[in-house]
């Protein structure tokens, strides 16, 4: 696990401590940076040595969740809707303004505005070691496999296998590592 206390040059804002016994879960050492918007947190669990950056919602949802694993990193302005769930495994990392959503309107009822067409749930879950890009987008249902990498930027409609290299618009798989 991390302790990012003794990287040089680091400085924090937060400590997540205002989130102690708010959360479903806060481990050891986390790091919950100022203006971070946490909605629903007895739906949220952040692991031990997890940071989590300025600016960024995580959104429990209702009836849905999000699980941080221990030493994961997500950066500054990310947008996590755990409608349906979201579960990000161990020492993940997710650049700034990364979204990723558990739900989105069906569009089977034209005569409906989009905005009040029935939601669609489906749990996002990203693997041990991934590494998210910058800006990059998961749409509901996805996984990304352990170790995989998505591009900076890169809209994730499919599955991303274990080890696999992505982007794009929509993502394709570019090679492995």
């Amino acid at each position: 696990m991390m302790d990012f206390s003794g990287v040089r040059g680091y400085r924090s804002f937060g400590s997540g401590l205002d989130w102690q016994g708010r959360l479903a879960g806060l481990g050891k050492g986390a790091v919950i940076e100022d203006g971070v918007r946490i909605f629903h947190p007895e739906n949220v669990t952040v692991g031990a040595s997890v940071y989590v950056g300025h600016g960024a919602i995580l959104d429990g949802y209702h009836a849905g969740h999000v699980t941080i694993g221990d030493g994961t990193w997500i950066g500054a302005a990310c947008f996590l809707h755990g409608a349906a769930g979201i579960d990000i495994g161990r020492a993940v990392g997710m650049g700034p303004h990364v979204v990723v959503l558990t739900s989105e309107h069906e569009l089977d009822q034209p005569e409906l505005p989009v905005l009040h067409s029935p939601l669609r749930f489906a749990a996002v879950r990203i693997g041990d070691g991934a590494d998210i890009g910058a800006g990059a987008v998961l749409l509901p249902g996805v996984s990304i496999g352990a170790g995989a990498v998505v591009g900076a930027g890169s809209v994730v409609t499919a599955d991303v296998p274990d080890r696999a290299i992505a982007a794009g618009n929509p993502a394709r798989i570019l090679r492995y590592r």
